[in-house]
């Protein structure tokens, strides 16, 4: 990394006295992905000891694994799968509701849609020609995704059903950890998958198949990963919660204020102890510089993002409810739930806007609006609506195989 100057005159504040942090020395999850480089450039470069926090990274082999040790307290908080947080306190991915909080967000964008190369060489290289081949008799398509409510699962059904591809009739779904998706794409066990970099560019960088589709093409400036936690350890620990936010709230600003600083955690992330990828997997798609596979090569309009002057990183109420809309689209939630009273409770608002505050980071509107690519405006303002408003939201109950976890 760099050199970069930490000023400790306002971290004292927030390390003494009253605002002490109860809890110094965190252990806190991550998944072997590019989007978690705000946690590990915090925890690695001097932001968390500013506050008083000694962060242990621990890597973790899947998501399902991340979920359990949340619960357990083996973990404090964690790189999450938004849907994952939410899945959990609506006691629908596979462990008992558990009240959670989201402390921040963590990235914007940075996924994408790969198919295999027997896909690619049959000439399966556009949505509409995916949807031929899925709706041929004897034809089966086998997805990946990460995690039965998580950000993938979600990514993979919207743009599927965007294309005329009912998610859960048409084509079979499975969960892989993200780093097995290679593994699988070569065993021919998957047709295709959805997941976060550096899988999908070294899958372009291996010759094994082809970028389909970015998530940011079907949400531009979409919510992805957050810092998670459960709402104990915030309510057991509220100063301890502050000062991680401003840790990683600085790290992430750190991240996104030059290409040189993007260089130096491209570089930094691709090590042994962390994602584990050559750099070369990792840096185009962290600057934003696409290929697909398919000779098509550009520079993203909506490439990751970690920080844009505050506007990641604020844990908004209409992102958090618009998983919850998902959900109720695909049948994981059977009625409507109180959105906005459930988002208001694990959203951290307030410890957010004391931490952003602080820093001088802009604190946005609790709401936010965007198109998807299907046309849809969401705005949060009729969550009941907005999911009813899918010709598709009652075509529920995937099979059982589709809800499968992978430990």
């Amino acid at each position: 990394m760099s050199e970069h100057e930490i000023s400790r005159t306002d971290a004292q504040a927030w390390i003494a006295g009253n605002d002490a942090p109860e809890k110094r020395v965190l252990n806190i999850g991550f998944m072997a992905l590019t989007d978690a480089a705000s946690v590990i450039v915090a925890a690695t470069q001097g932001f968390a000891e500013k506050y008083g926090l000694t962060l242990n990274l621990q890597r973790q082999a899947s998501w399902a694994t991340l979920r359990d040790k949340l619960l357990s307290g083996e973990l404090d908080a964690a790189h999450s799968l938004y849907g994952l947080i939410y899945g959990v306190q609506l006691g629908l991915s596979g462990a008992p509701a558990t009240d959670m909080a989201v402390l921040m967000g963590l990235n914007h964008n940075g996924q994408s849609i790969n198919l295999s190369p027997a896909l690619q060489a049959a000439g399966v290289c556009t949505g509409d020609a995916l949807a031929q081949r899925a709706h041929q008799a004897g034809a089966r398509l086998t997805f990946a995704q990460t995690f039965p409510t998580g950000t993938h699962a979600m990514w993979l059904y919207y743009w599927l059903a965007s294309q005329g591809i009912h998610p859960l009739k048409d084509v079979d779904s499975v969960v892989v950890p993200p780093p097995q998706m290679l593994a699988h794409l070569k065993a021919r066990r998957i047709d295709g998958f959805c997941v976060g970099e550096p899988w999908s560019a070294q899958a372009v960088d291996e010759q094994m198949g082809c970028t389909l589709a970015t998530s940011q093409s079907i949400w531009a400036d979409h919510p992805e990963k957050v810092l998670g936690c459960t709402r104990a350890f915030v309510e057991q620990n509220p100063n301890t919660a502050r000062a991680l936010i401003m840790a990683i709230l600085e790290a992430s600003r750190f991240i996104d204020e030059s290409e040189e600083n993007k260089r130096s955690t491209a570089q930094l992330i691709s090590g042994g102890d962390y994602v584990d990828a050559p750099l070369s997997a990792i840096q185009p798609r962290f600057l934003g510089q696409y290929q697909d596979g398919l000779g098509h090569a550009w520079l993203d309009g909506s490439p990751l993002r970690f920080h844009a002057g505050g506007q990641v990183n604020m844990p908004y109420l209409s992102d958090a409810i618009w998983f919850m809309t998902q959900f109720r689209r695909w049948g994981l939630l059977r009625d409507d739930p109180d959105y906005l009273g459930i988002a208001r409770q694990v959203q951290q608002l307030e410890l957010y806007r004391q931490a952003a505050t602080a820093l001088a980071i802009q604190v946005p509107d609790e709401m936010r609006s965007s198109q998807l690519l299907d046309g849809k405006y969401w705005d949060g303002s009729d969550p009941a609506g907005y999911a009813r408003s899918f010709e598709l939201h009652a075509l529920t109950d995937a099979p059982v195989s589709a809800h499968q976890e992978s430990r």
